[in-house]
């Protein structure tokens, strides 16, 4: 039993005595000891090295009293595993020396069996729930189909993704093949985690937020639904669509355990769109953590009261910037473990 289970009590709606907390993106990029392990070690490195993968994904716990952990990985060593080349360049980020933007190409594109080219994140899960001895649950995750789409037809990050919205509007039938696949690759990859033994996943839709409601039904939550149907009988699903607050009602809609928002909308409006029924995570602006701690301590509190304890996840609405001081992540850590509810 997990001796630390206040994250799996928020995921099932029980009463607690204060909400959960963890961070997007805390096993990582603002911590000086991942910072050391960054230069010895280049990035696909370190995701692919269980024992690297593993020892990263146990830094910020060491260092701060989260309730949770996330396994250290990349949404793309999925299309990786497809057979997508993707490299991290240096100053540049994700790069795919030939992006995706044929028929043919994705015809190409296979399904594998992720036990064979996946099989180092099911060692590094084995490795950190070790570290762990079931102090805190452990979180394995995934990219959206369509996130991960992007990247593959954009080839590299992009403020719009004009070319990977414009290749779904031109070329729907090899747009919607693509994503099935990297669907059903999904799917078994995160059944897998589960069997290894995490607590939970998260499905990542970070580029959700590009598309109008009407594409995003087409084309991105049609199939994180198929995903959130195959795992939700075997474990939590959180889903976080950055930018989607407009799909909440929907999303609120599948069975889901929790829905990740940004900082774009209110606590109060997330509450309604989701019928006040349902267990939301979020949703600090990352770049407030370069306010004071005091004021941290405030607006985490003020943020907590606004949620209400149950039924919530402190987090960020998106991944903690690598130029956080560490003081500062410990400033919102500490100001969820602190609080406590006005009499």
């Amino acid at each position: 039993m997990i001796k630390n289970d206040l994250y799996l009590k928020a995921l099932r709606g029980e009463t607690v005595e204060r909400p959960p907390v963890w961070m997007m993106r805390q096993a990582g990029r603002y911590l000086p000891e991942f910072i050391a392990l960054r230069d010895k070690y280049d990035f696909f490195t370190r995701c692919q090295t269980p024992e690297l993968a593993s020892e990263i994904t146990v830094q910020p716990i060491r260092r701060f009293p989260l309730d949770a952990a996330i396994l250290f990985s990349d949404i793309l060593v999925v299309p990786q595993a497809m057979g997508i080349d993707f490299k991290m360049k240096e100053s540049v980020g994700p790069w795919l020396d030939t992006p995706i933007r044929t028929m043919e190409q994705v015809q190409q594109v296979v399904v594998p069996d992720v036990n064979d080219t996946l099989g180092y994140v099911f060692d590094a899960i084995e490795l950190t729930l070790q570290k762990l001895d079931n102090e805190i649950p452990l979180i394995g995750f995934a990219g959206s189909p369509w996130t991960i789409l992007c990247y593959c037809v954009e080839g590299k990050g992009s403020k719009a993704f004009d070319i990977a919205k414009s290749f779904c509007f031109q070329q729907p039938e090899a747009a919607h093949l693509l994503l099935q696949k990297i669907t059903d690759t999904t799917i078994a990859y995160l059944k897998r985690k589960v069997e290894k033994g995490v607590s939970a996943v998260q499905v990542f839709d970070s580029w959700g937020g590009m598309l109008s409601p009407a594409d995003y039904q087409e084309f991105s939550w049609k199939y994180i639904n198929q995903i959130v149907d195959a795992l939700s009988p075997l474990t939590h699903v959180v889903v976080f669509g950055k930018g989607c607050w407009f799909a909440l009602e929907d999303m609120a809609q599948s069975p889901v355990s929790a829905l990740g928002v940004d900082w774009t909308i209110t606590p109060e409006f997330a509450r309604t769109l989701t019928n006040h029924t349902m267990t939301l995570q979020g949703n600090f602006d990352p770049a407030r953590l370069h306010s004071t701690p005091e004021t941290i301590k405030k607006m985490v509190t003020e943020m907590i009261n606004r949620f209400g304890k149950d039924r919530y996840i402190a987090n960020l609405g998106h991944g903690i910037l690598p130029n956080i001081p560490v003081e500062n992540a410990e400033a919102f850590i500490r100001a969820v473990v602190d609080w406590k509810p006005t009499v």
